[in-house]
């Protein structure tokens, strides 16, 4: 295998809550209610919505699709979910610094650099906002492609949090069959004083409709057994996912990162992310005052 290429799960289409918008000359993001699945493919208008958008619009409540029936093709979280604070070159899109918060490793003038990962807010680099939580989520929508996916991407903390934690709380609960749980993505909003309770919508991570934990862990079992029957090795799969991570230092390639810097880096799409962190301190805010005021009623 060619080193330094990046082996990521196949992506057939696109999951998103937003959309690019032409005004006053400048291809500005914008965002939405509901979901939109999209093709890979674009045209003067945007992307080609794929087939299944209309094939699960059709059955939604005002055809406003905020539910996604998903499965997750491993077992372990992270295969799923990938985030890390990221850096890039808002011309050229190129990734240049890629960190967790503890190392990162970073495009230098040798090739590429290990450093300590301080986290945006410490990181005289990433003033400016230009580094944040960038976060592809992996979900299999077409039962026909059993390794082909969607892609969900998003620098939302809301979102970041939720999906991973949803996706670690279902592994641990399931005993590691997260790839045969029965999954749905479900849009959710929250509102703050700051946004004059206007909604924030979110990407949540949750069972489908009508069933419970304890059926959802039941069927993964018979599932699980059945594959295991038929030959089919979770585990290999999963090992092999992790080899094809780590074969290239960056995920992320240059034709991908204009899209990513268009759709999340750009200086609007700045503005958008420090009115939600913003929203968020008010939400905290909000808490603290409310318990000071109980405290006071008990007193």
């Amino acid at each position: 295998m060619i080193k330094g290429l990046a082996i990521t799960p196949p992506v057939l289409g696109r999951i998103s809550i937003g959309k690019i918008i032409e005004k006053n000359g400048k291809r500005l993001p914008e965002k939405d209610d509901q979901f939109t699945i999209t093709s890979q493919i674009q045209s003067k208008e945007g992307w080609i919505k794929h087939p299944l958008d209309e094939q699960l619009r059709s059955k939604a409540p005002n055809q406003k699709l905020r539910t996604i029936p998903v499965r997750m093709i491993f077992n372990e979280p992270e295969l799923n979910l990938r985030a890390e604070y990221s850096l890039f070159d808002r011309q050229t899109g190129r990734l240049i610094c890629s960190g967790n918060g503890e190392t990162c490793q970073r495009l230098g003038q040798n090739g590429i650099e290990q450093h300590p990962c301080p986290s945006p807010d410490l990181c005289p680099l990433a003033q400016g906002g230009l580094c944040k939580p960038y976060c592809r989520l992996y979900a299999n929508l077409d039962e026909s492609d059993e390794f082909g996916t969607f892609i969900f991407r998003t620098t939302g903390f809301n979102s970041i949090r939720t999906l991973a934690a949803r996706l670690s709380y279902y592994h641990a609960a399931s005993g590691n069959l997260l790839s045969c749980l029965p999954l749905q993505l479900t849009l959710r909003g929250k509102s703050t004083t700051q946004s004059f309770r206007t909604p924030i919508y979110y990407v949540d991570l949750t069972l489908r409709d009508g069933v419970n934990l304890q059926e959802a862990i039941s069927s993964a079992k018979q599932i699980d057994e059945q594959s295991k029957a038929a030959g089919f090795y979770q585990e290999a799969l999963d090992h092999v996912a992790w080899q094809g991570y780590g074969n290239a230092s960056f995920e992320v390639g240059g034709e991908e990162g204009l899209e990513i810097v268009e759709e999340f880096y750009s200086d609007e799409s700045a503005k958008h992310e420090q009115h939600y962190q913003a929203q968020d301190m008010v939400d905290v805010q909000d808490i603290k005052k409310g318990l000071q005021q109980s405290v006071q009623a008990l007193n």
